[in-house]
């Protein structure tokens, strides 16, 4: 009997489709370098396929929650993978910047929905008691997308080039949307009617009227994507000034985002023994300590490849003990309104990421500094935050 006759949803197919929302923004960075040369593109227009993605994962989470409450989890979610698709058969043949930046962000609005959709029907499939280990483990998979994804593209792009890289994602993404159509029954049992869009900013307008939520989600949103500033000029940065190969490149991110799930690992440890308040407080502390840190290696001409990790790897390891903790701290601001809480979260997230590529893109000058800069703004913005909790 298949899983859609039985009214079964499957626990890993559903980590499989949330993992898949932030693969292809990682899985690329590796290739960008070899993107931008075949393309006869500068690093500055590159980047941008990694700047509005983010974009279109922080605006297409706005929209995915409230229609599938209107639709069901399983059309929006296979509308979803449609789209994610079609955006990666359009970038492979891509001869252009222009059209690459188009298919990434078709990308981006179609792999948004796996992003909500998978925790939401996470949420529909579990009793409130069982909810919360299956979400730790939502969330542990989530943690290691960005560490393992950096590794895979720079080992396909170093192997069979820039392209093979969405080909191998777009098989992964035709296999998985064969199996969620064959196999994933709906979730939604009670759909709802679309609400207008003044009910919906108002909800989003009454969190940020709590000064607590605004301090946990500013916090969480400037950590949780503020790395993304050194992945999107992480190939230019190892490759053209420390001499880094493509494959060396994704292991370089792997090791660096390995620290955000040691991180994590200490989050969930000491959760409920520790106040979420100081341990949010002490994982921005690393933040800071390592972003000034970097920012001094940089400028008294001390780079090396381990020079430039090593802080990298503890300013992920306070965003691993930060974010789940700003996550808390937010969620529990409104219980009726988490859905809201949730959604807001992610758009202020990936919005901000966006940003802090764009910034470190328009900055980038062949020298570590404008990551550091980056990391210490949005790690100093972060602290100012938690002062008022």
């Amino acid at each position: 009997m298949s899983l859609r006759r039985s009214g079964q949803a499957s626990l890993p197919l559903l980590v499989a489709v949330t993992m898949t929302g932030t693969v292809a923004l990682h899985i690329f960075v590796p290739a960008l370098a070899a993107a931008a040369a075949d393309l006869g593109t500068t690093p500055v227009a590159a980047q941008l396929t990694i700047t509005l993605y983010l974009v279109g994962l922080a605006c297409g989470q706005l929209v995915y929650g409230p229609l599938s409450d209107r639709f069901g989890r399983r059309p929006v979610l296979i509308a979803g993978l449609s789209l994610y698709l079609a955006g990666l058969l359009l970038a492979i043949p891509a001869t252009s910047i222009e059209v690459l930046v188009v298919a990434r962000v078709m990308q981006s609005l179609g792999a948004c929905g796996s992003l909500v959709l998978g925790r939401a029907m996470v949420r529909d499939v579990s009793t409130p008691t069982d909810a919360a280990r299956k979400i730790a483990i939502l969330t542990m998979a989530m943690t290691l997308t960005p560490a393992l994804a950096p590794a895979i593209g720079g080992l396909v792009a170093g192997a069979f080039g820039w392209r093979a890289v969405f080909v191998v994602l777009a098989a992964v993404v035709a296999g998985l949307g064969a199996l969620v159509v064959l196999t994933l029954p709906e979730t939604n049992r009670r759909p709802i009617a679309l609400p207008g869009i003044g009910a919906v900013a108002g909800a989003y307008l009454r969190l940020l009227r709590s000064p607590a939520y605004r301090a946990y989600v500013i916090a969480g949103a400037c950590a949780g994507t503020s790395l993304y500033a050194f992945l999107a000029v992480a190939p230019f940065l190892l490759v053209d000034r420390l001499g880094r190969s493509s494959q060396e490149v994704g292991l370089d991110c792997l090791i660096v985002v390995a620290g955000m799930v040691l991180g994590s690992a200490v989050a969930g440890r000491i959760a409920g023994r520790v106040p979420i308040r100081r341990a949010a407080k002490v994982g921005n502390g690393l933040c800071l300590a390592a972003a000034l840190t970097l920012l001094a290696v940089d400028r008294t001409g001390q780079l090396t490849v381990v020079t430039l990790l090593a802080p990298l790897v503890l300013y992920a390891a306070g965003i691993g003990l930060l974010g789940p903790n700003a996550v808390a701290g937010l969620m529990n601001v409104d219980p009726h309104a988490a859905g809201s809480a949730s959604s807001l979260y992610g758009f202020l997230q990936m919005g901000l990421g966006a940003l802090f590529t764009l910034a470190v893109a328009a900055w980038h000058d062949g020298s570590a500094t404008p990551v550091a800069a980056t990391l210490l703004a949005a790690s100093g913005i972060a602290a100012l935050s938690l002062s008022r909790v």
